[in-house]
């Protein structure tokens, strides 16, 4: 007796999930690379899939996610989806509400790198996009909030990474920047190095969950419309209250 031959559109549906599962956010030509599946296919067993809850679509960047609902199929679903998903309203409405870009990062390696960002939303940005941008650990806002809130083990071993690596030109120079990551630990909250981008700068802080940072959330403005003191009496008590409604989520969707 011959086997059962398979349902090609069940199928294709679990090639794109797997595909979803690859990275963080994927696009429809990303998905039509990892899978070869035809686009016009893609795009209707992704809408099947967003109208079951499983992915989640991001129109300002044109991307797609899976949601924290993917956990009842299986245990591939990963951190970073999470923190995208919990995110995503709450820096949309800061945005909305201060009118300036924010964005989330996550850390990678000897980096950060963006996950969300409301540059789309804002009518004040320099850039297009920065989805997917990798930061410095030591220079960037979103870099400092998270290297400086880390655990101490964590914060010694990037920091021996970073001197090693010679992507950071930190050697000899360590005990300056741990002068540095003290202050930002103690004052609360980071802000980029102002040699990096001198026509603006960002202030960042971090995400927890438990007591472990799992992203930073930061926003960036003009330097020209507001000296750092008057942002960070503007900007940092909405910036935590972010954080603190992104980590109350988290807390809400954890299994």
């Amino acid at each position: 007796m011959s086997p059962p031959r398979p349902v090609n559109v069940v199928l294709r549906a679990l090639q794109i999930l797997r595909a979803l599962n690859r990275q963080p956010v994927s696009t429809v030509d990303a998905i039509h690379k990892h899978t070869a599946i035809p686009k016009p296919t893609i795009v209707r067993l992704l809408q099947t899939l967003e109208a079951d809850g499983l992915v989640r679509r991001a129109p300002q960047y044109g991307a797609y996610y899976l949601t924290s609902e993917v956990t009842a199929l299986a245990s591939g679903y990963h951190s970073e989806p999470r923190i995208v998903e919990a995110s995503s309203a709450i820096c949309d409405a800061l945005t909305e509400e201060l009118k300036w870009p924010v964005s989330v990062a996550v850390h990678d390696g000897d980096a950060m790198i963006v996950r969300y960002s409301t540059i789309p939303n804002s009518p004040l940005s320099f850039f297009h996009s920065t989805i997917n941008m990798r930061l410095s650990l030591v220079s960037q806002a979103l870099g400092r909030a998270y290297l400086a809130f880390c655990s101490n083990t964590e914060q010694d071993a990037l920091i021996e990474l970073l001197a090693h690596s010679g992507r950071e030109p930190i050697a000899g120079q360590e005990p300056a920047v741990r002068r540095m990551l003290a202050e930002v630990r103690e004052r609360g909250y980071a802000l980029r190095d102002p040699r990096v981008r001198p026509e603006s700068s960002t202030i960042a802080v971090p995400i927890l969950e438990g007591a472990r940072v799992v992203a930073t959330i930061g926003l960036t403005w003009f330097s020209s419309a507001l000296d750092v003191e008057q942002a960070v009496a503007r900007f940092l008590p909405p910036l935590r209250e972010a954080s603190a409604g992104i980590t109350r989520t988290l807390s809400a969707t954890a299994s």
